[in-house]
């Protein structure tokens, strides 16, 4: 009987794995996830069935495509190296491998034909020796191992002679291996998120770029949503939320622009290493604030943002989810200057991948009304014409003046850039120049040498004689997103600082982005970069402490809330002390009535602390009934939109140590994730 049972032959299950080249140059396997590997699988039958010349399989949540007969993944949403693929039955291991290697597909088929023999005759203990000069023994059906003699690049080598003498472990098939296989992600995508990185090429602490970062920021996302948003899984049609990067540093610092050989020729040779990370990461501010190449950085993060959503929808034709940004850093200032800058169009207005205001509409000046119009400027009309005010009376006005009418920024904005297009419609016909009143010409030198800027004809042209003196943006066309994001999540973000060194001190309460409603500025405590955008909107003088983001476990973390109790402790007993005080004062000071009532007398009972004048808002503080009296502005719709993560109990112990690492922490930050998430499925109806 159990020689019967050992001549049962059952074909080998294959799994498919991918290649990742690591750090250290080793190549490292790892799984597809079950449902992907069962697609690639039935192509693959089906292609040899058939004969295809070449099947395309969409894996990983449809971010990467499959290449069956080439054997080749390839990234759809970013630029990655073609990674090998494998349909893989057989795999290896030495004593100090952490994870199980497969073979190539031809050496798996050699040892599925010997291990199908050995079990039909019962024949065991076969050797099979390979022209690379190893050789596999066949032992029984638990045990297999391989010897290695001759390093080669199908095999693992060993720096020493005993290690290559040991044998490597061998398996047949998933059964036995400690591998973990992932869950498929759900096919349907809820909401689309864009993500886009801040200064140089790496992200994190552990200088990996945006992609990877992203990576991450993703997983976590898929595991919060099984976790935390369960029962609205179970209960409706819940899909996930897909994060896709986008890098504008390639393009800035690539041959294109040739910008790095030009600060290469100028760079020091001292102390080449902190130069070297100086000019890929702080010189990105200096470049942000050039009209030359902040026209480029804007430009690519518009147009990959544009091209990616358009691929995005082809790949995903029944998405019906709304769309969301989110910056970290610079590049939040970057996603802020481009939606102030956005224009309102109506739905059945088809807006072009990439294009600039002036190609998105055709404007007509001849009539002052239906410019307005077109501006969506339509409902200061009548306020302009009560002011006796026409196009070309408009022209003489400067920011100032629309201020002092009473035209909130964002109009201002608009109004600053119908200016310019009627003042180039105005120069295409004359070919004059004129100039902007109350905006200060400067760099008009480089019109005389115009030869400066010829070397370079990569950059996009610049209008350098102007600037917009409104919120010190560098005046550019700024192109239009093809569609109107949901929400703008800025991590980390300078957006507060430099709209200050812009000039601007308050943002008006009734200012909006035009075309994103909703806006988070979210931040570790020890964020060096990081700064506040609230205390711009709300009265000044008040000290309102920012929305506390609370733990993806459910609770405060438990050091702040030891530090919480200190504090009321610490309080309580003050009050107590204080109150002792006024009656030790009462209890050895004369009766009242026994005094003479002489004003002058400046002899007071002291009032309790809280009662005292100040009291309900001691340096600034709001209590709680007053913050309901607070506007914040329309920002985020009226809402809250300035939140600090909590600090980790190691971070506590020291700020400037954990400085760096707090303005990198977003990316892996469960809390931050949770709080988009939150936020993004809010809008569906769909809470925690």
């Amino acid at each position: 009987m159990n020689g019967m049972i050992e001549g049962v032959y059952e074909p080998v299950e294959h799994h498919w794995f991918h290649c990742e080249q690591q750090v250290d140059c080793k190549d490292s396997w790892f799984p597809f996830n079950r449902e992907d590997s069962s697609r690639l699988e039935e192509a693959h039958k089906h292609g040899e069935t058939r004969g295809v010349e070449e099947m395309v399989v969409a894996t990983e949540g449809r971010r990467f495509d499959v290449r069956l007969k080439e054997r080749r993944r390839y990234a759809v949403y970013w630029e990655q190296p073609p990674s090998e693929v494998r349909r893989c039955s057989w795999f290896h291991k030495g004593d100090k491998d952490i994870s199980y290697t497969p073979y190539p597909e031809h050496t798996s088929l050699i040892l599925e034909e010997a291990y199908m023999i050995s079990v039909t005759l019962n024949d065991w203990t076969r050797k099979l020796e390979f022209p690379t000069g190893e050789t596999v023994v066949l032992h029984s059906r638990m045990l297999m191992t391989q010897q290695q003699t001759i390093p080669s690049k199908y095999w693992i080598s060993f720096p020493s002679a005993s290690e290559q003498s040991r044998p490597r472990t061998v398996k047949r098939g998933l059964e036995g291996i400690s591998i973990e296989i992932p869950e498929g992600e759900p096919y349907q995508v809820d909401h689309l998120v864009f993500m886009v990185h801040g200064v140089g090429p790496a992200c994190d602490i552990q200088l990996r770029g945006v992609v990877e970062c992203v990576n991450d920021f993703r997983d976590a996302s898929l595991s919060l949503l099984s976790s935390h948003f369960k029962q609205s899984q179970d209960g409706t049609h819940m899909g996930r939320v897909e994060f896709i990067p986008i890098n504008w540093h390639r393009v800035l610092h690539g041959d294109a622009t040739g910008v790095d050989e030009d600060i290469q020729r100028i760079t020091l040779p001292s102390i080449s290493r902190l130069r070297q990370f100086s000019n890929d990461t702080v010189l990105d501010l200096f470049f942000y604030n050039s009209p030359t190449y902040c026209k480029t950085i804007i430009d690519t993060v518009a147009s990959e943002i544009n091209r990616l959503h358009h691929i995005f929808l082809q790949r995903h034709p029944q998405f019906t989810g709304a769309v969301s940004l989110t910056g970290h850093s610079l590049g939040s200032l970057i996603l802020f200057d481009l939606l102030t800058n956005q224009e309102i169009h109506n739905t059945d207005e088809k807006i072009s991948s990439v294009s600039s205001p002036s190609e998105a509409t055709s404007i007509n000046f001849e009539s002052f009304e239906e410019t307005l119009r077109n501006f969506g400027l339509g409902k200061f009309f009548q306020m302009l014409t009560k002011e006796q005010m026409d196009l070309e009376s408009l022209t003489l006005c400067s920011e100032t003046d629309l201020k002092d009418l009473g035209i909130p920024l964002g109009p201002r904005k608009k109004i600053m850039c119908l200016l310019k297009r009627w003042r180039e419609k105005q120069e295409s016909r004359t070919g004059t120049s004129q100039p902007v009143p109350g905006v200060p010409s400067v760099y008009s030198q480089v019109q005389e040498q115009p030869t400066l800027l010829s070397d370079a004809p990569s950059i996009s042209p610049v209008d350098y004689k102007y600037f917009d003196i409104g919120i010190g943006q560098v005046s550019i066309v700024y192109p239009q997103l093809a569609f109107q994001p949901q929400a703008f999540f800025a991590l980390g973000s300078p957006i507060g600082m430099f709209l200050t060194v812009r000039g601007l001190k308050r943002i008006d309460p009734k200012y909006s982005l035009p075309t994103c409603k909703s806006f988070y500025n979210i931040f570790h405590p020890f964020d060096p970069v990081a700064f506040r955008i609230e205390p711009m909107v709300v009265t000044p003088g008040v000290d309102l402490p920012p929305m506390l983001i609370p733990h993806h476990k459910g609770r405060k973390r438990m050091h702040l809330e030891l530090k919480d109790s200190l504090k009321r402790v610490s309080s309580d007993l003050l009050l107590s002390i204080s109150t002792l005080r006024g009656v030790w004062q009462t209890l050895t000071t004369l009766p009242v009535n026994t005094l003479p009532p002489v004003a002058s007398v400046g002899t007071t009972a002291a009032l309790p602390p809280q009662e005292s004048e100040g009291s309900r808002a001691q340096n600034g503080t709001v209590s709680p009934t007053e913050m309901k009296n607070i506007s914040f502005g329309m920002l985020n719709g009226g809402r809250r939109f300035d939140y600090v993560l909590q600090e980790k109990p190691l971070e506590s112990f020291n700020e400037y140590l954990f400085a760096i690492q707090s303005h990198l922490c977003y990316w892996d930050s469960e809390d931050t994730v949770l709080l988009l998430l939150r936020e993004i499925y809010e809008g569906k109806g769909i809470l925690l």
